[in-house]
């Protein structure tokens, strides 16, 4: 007749999933840092101060103050400041405050009148890139009875032996 109310082991389970569907909040370099090293994120970055050193992330905002030197790799890089290095990102978006000198690998580019851009453009694709990466290894089979390996000819004779 009456049901039995939720555990607190229930509760904490409900809690747990909810806290995981949260988008997690962005790492900031604010305006005061310097920072000489590499970043690896699993999320956003934010640089609104100064880098020294390369940048993995999903994504990576630069802001109008902000400055990287070294290489970028990123699903999506927003520059608004600056950045010298390679970047190699599947969305890339240049403001027109942007001050970009390196080259850039992407599938996507945008860029906005008044950005300042020095280096080479290269488009991308997921379709060119992966037959690269899956790049089919001749198989090796060995023989047992003849303890060879690759299943190919026999070696010959020396002469003499």
């Amino acid at each position: 007749m009456f049901s039995r109310a939720s555990t607190p082991k229930d509760q904490n389970t409900s809690s747990t999933a909810d806290v995981a569907t949260v988008k997690a909040v962005p790492s900031i370099v604010s305006s005061d840092l310097t920072i000489e090293g590499n970043l690896n994120s699993a999320g956003e970055i934010q640089v609104d101060g100064v880098v020294h050193g390369d940048i993995k992330c999903k994504a990576l905002i630069v802001g109008v103050k902000g400055s990287v030197t070294g290489e970028v790799n990123a699903q999506t890089v927003r520059m608004h400041g600056a950045v010298k290095g390679m970047i190699r990102a599947k969305s890339v978006f240049l403001a027109s405050t942007a001050r970009m000198s390196g080259d850039v690998e992407h599938e996507s580019l945008a860029i906005e009148p008044g950005a300042y851009m020095e280096g080479h453009c290269k488009r991308i694709t997921e379709t060119v890139v992966t037959p690269a990466l899956v790049a089919e290894v001749p198989r090796r089979t060995e023989s047992l009875a003849s303890g060879r390996v690759g299943g190919g000819l026999p070696k010959p004779a020396m002469a003499g032996a």
